[in-house]
């Protein structure tokens, strides 16, 4: 009785040992194993019921019968572990298991149920007997082979195409749950039958432990590690043992031989050979199992030494990734520069572009996102990322699609980030290493290292490779500009010379039609509708004239050949001349004109050339102010400055009108310019905002600076609606006066051209 109390006891302990499994499993769930974790609780649980039955079948029933019930369960568990292993590996095929258990469990239960009237013995050859009864284990334990020899070539098939070390010394911990897994049930297949079956607790934790961890220490590393330790007891227990019977086989005839003296000069000698033992035996351990080996300090010191004046990129890519490839044993690198951008709606990128080296083939340039998962662990941390993380680590699966791609195509085992002043600048990249090894933690510290290491180098390299591409690319579009003048400046002559020939074949004709068309309309046996026709035709000659005389002076303008025949000119006096000539035209829109210009020095010009002048600027004040709009014009003397010398006279052309678009002060003076839309063109002189062929303030300012003077516009802005208005300013300078001459001034002259009648005074 006593027997069977400590045996529930010992069953109840190994069940509530399953608990602390279930809540290391639940608690260490990573997000993406979230399936696994869940099937490794079930495992847990289910073996803990197992247990518990058992504590309660204890002396209650056939043993026999609760053996084939914990094979049914082997059958069970083992599906369970297969499927966790399937679905820890992201297998889409894990769900085909359910349904080959489906299967197995249907086919128990029809032997269990005897659908087919199977006889009681089914076979028999004398000696041996096959029992109906133990048909149904049989076939658990068939389906078990197939389910255990399955799982180990798929555990094998993983850790074998895996790329990532880390990934293969993680699936290498699943090989412990395996074993015992095998282990276990072939001792209870084999009517081994042990209480409580305890290696399932080691299954149930190995389990939980390798999907629950996603860094695992590593198994190759531990081996290597053990393996030395005990090479090295070994080797130092031989020695001891071989040098102590040395010295007594030499000296135990002696009868001062004593074996604790022996046994100490043995240990005093084993102590001065221990560490170069110790490493010897390190070495060849190392050695035999791809062990890595390498200086991290004279490393370090080489790469520093190697590019610390190197300010060439190509050269920097080679030397800086071809030292770490050899040192460490890594079969390949890269090195890109990080170039940040702002982009208009205030987002940031960081673009990847590789730096060239020999071995390294031309990547495309990858963007990631300052607001992705990758680029914000580089910025937040600045540490190494490893591809490992890339693929498994549930963090980066809300990571864009075409950065992880770009990632991955790249081969690469571990990324580190290389910043200057706070500023990610650089990163590097290194695949594999030919050993086979993972990177372990002293790797990326020494790998960390050389990152700081070429964050000097690289800015320099990066400052002289952008200084390069600004040149080229300023050498480029000198090449482009020039280019471009060229062409601008053949078009240009092309127009003018358009202009000259047409301006000079078009007046002949112009003056044949105006001339005809005049007697036409002079003849008194001419009918009325005819003479009609005739003044709209003499009106059109009259128009395309002034536009040919237009054409000619630009035309002489372009060939600077435009030469003004200098008088002394009363400017308030021609201005008014030129204003009378328009005051039909203000009178039609409704418009008031004033004319306010005190007593000012007479300049020295060509008079019919500023009558052409005021003439365009009073004209375009006209088109484009509104009907009831104003125009004022208004005049002062400039005293001597340094750029007039003598002095000068400023006419300032004011108006109530649609202003002017800042951007285009210097583009309204140029030739052929058309404000608005083409449409809205016309022949008019009136109308408003009616445009002509867009000449007359490019032959404003030609005149003006053919004068030696300056013509601009101030204006608040283009406003169809609130109508700001425009000044035009004109500066003519004044001329020294000739010996025994005085500065001469004009007449003051204050004139309105009203909405009603036109009133001209003249003011003495």
């Amino acid at each position: 009785m006593s027997a069977s109390l400590a045996q529930i006891i010992i069953l109840i302990f190994l069940g509530m040992v399953y608990l602390p499994v279930v809540f290391f499993a639940i608690q260490r769930r990573e997000d993406g194993q979230g399936t696994a974790t869940w099937l490794v609780v079930l495992y847990a649980l289910l073996a803990l019921v197992i247990n518990i039955s058992e504590a309660v079948w204890q002396n209650r029933g056939d043993e026999l019968l609760f053996q084939e019930l914990q094979t049914y369960v082997a059958f069970t568990l083992a599906i369970i572990l297969l499927i966790t292993l399937q679905v820890f590996l992201k297998s889409r095929d894990w769900w085909a298991w359910i349904g080959y258990f489906g299967f197995w469990s249907l086919g128990l239960g029809l032997i269990l149920t005897n659908v087919f009237n199977l006889p009681d013995d089914l076979w028999t050859n004398g000696d041996l007997i096959l029992y109906r009864s133990r048909l149904g284990p049989a076939w658990v334990i068939l389906g078990w082979i197939i389910l255990t020899i399955n799982m180990i070539l798929t555990l094998y098939k993983a850790q074998h195409q895996s790329r990532q070390p880390l990934l293969r010394s993680r699936l290498g911990y699943w090989w412990v749950p395996v074993a015992f897994t095998l282990l276990n049930d072939i001792l209870l297949f084999s009517g081994f039958l042990v209480i409580g079956q305890p290696l399932r607790i080691f299954i149930a934790i190995g389990t939980a432990y390798v999907v629950g961890t996603h860094y695992v220490p590593d198994l190759k590393n531990i081996t290597r590690r053990g393996l030395i330790y005990v090479a090295s007891t070994i080797a130092v227990v031989g020695c001891y043992i071989a040098g102590f019977m040395l010295i007594q086989a030499l000296f135990s005839a002696n009868e001062n031989f004593s074996p604790l003296v022996a046994g100490a000069v043995v240990a005093l000698i084993l102590a001065l050979i221990f560490a170069p033992l110790n490493d010897l035996v390190s070495r060849t351990v190392n050695t035999w199992m791809k062990g890595d080996q390498y200086d991290a300090s004279l490393t370090i010191h080489q790469y520093s030494e190697s590019i610390s004046n190197i300010l060439d990129m190509d050269r920097l890519a080679n030397i800086a990734i071809g030292i770490m490839l050899e040192a460490m044993q890594i079969n390949r690198g890269f090195l890109f520069l990080v170039d940040a951008e702002r982009h208009a709606d205030g987002h940031k990128t960081f673009k990847l572009r590789s730096a060239r080296s020999p071995e390294e083939r031309q990547l495309v340039a990858v963007e990631l996102e300052e607001s992705g998962v990758i680029a914000s662990y580089f910025i937040r941390e600045q540490k190494p990322l490893l591809q490992y993380d890339l693929d498994l680590h549930p963090t980066y699966r809300a990571a864009s699609p075409n950065e992880l791609s770009w990632f991955n195509e790249l081969r690469s085992e571990v990324y580190i980030p290389i910043f200057a002043k706070k500023q990610w600048i650089g990163l590097l990249a290194f695949g594999s290493k030919l050993s086979g090894n993972r990177y372990t933690r002293e790797d990326l510290s020494v790998l960390g290292a050389h990152a700081n290491q070429t964050a000097v180098a690289l800015e320099n390299a990066r400052l002289v490779d952008n200084l390069m591409r600004l040149n080229q690319e300023l050498r480029q579009a000198r090449r482009t500009l020039e280019k471009n003048n060229q062409e601008l400046q053949r078009i240009d002559q092309a127009k003018s010379d358009f202009i000259s020939i047409a301006s000079h074949e078009l007046r002949t004709p112009l003056t044949v039609i105006k001339g005809y068309t005049e007697m036409l309309m002079d003849d008194p046996k001419l009918e009325n509708n005819l003479k009609k026709m005739m003044k709209g035709i003499y009106d059109g000659t009259i128009r395309l004239h002034e536009v040919m005389d237009s054409m000619f002076d630009i035309a002489q303008i372009d060939a600077r050949s435009l030469k003004p025949h200098l008088q002394p000119v009363d400017l308030a006096q021609l201005i008014l001349e030129v204003s009378s000539d328009h005051a039909k035209m203000i009178r039609e829109r409704e418009q008031f004109l004033s004319i306010n210009v005190p007593a000012i020095p007479l300049v020295k010009a060509d008079p019919h050339l500023l009558r052409k002048l005021f003439h365009h600027l009073i004209r375009n004040a006209v088109k484009f102010t509104p009907n009831n709009g104003w125009i004022t014009i208004t005049g002062k003397h400039i005293p001597a400055i340094i750029n007039l010398p003598i002095g000068g006279v400023e006419i300032i052309v004011s108006d109530t009108g649609v202003g002017v678009d800042p951007n285009l002060r210097e583009v309204i003076f140029s030739k052929f310019y058309q404000p608005g839309e083409l449409g809205k063109h016309s022949t008019s002189k009136s109308r408003f905002k009616g445009s002509g062929a867009g000449l007359g303030l490019a032959l404003s300012k030609g005149i003006v600076e053919a004068h030696g003077g300056r013509i601009w516009v101030e204006s608040p802005g283009y406003d169809e609606v609130n109508f700001p208005g425009s000044h035009f300013h004109i500066i003519l300078p004044l001329t020294k006066p000739e010996d025994g001459e005085a500065l001469r001034n004009g007449e003051p002259i204050k004139s309105e051209i009203g909405k009603s009648e036109v009133e001209t005074r003249k003011l003495e």
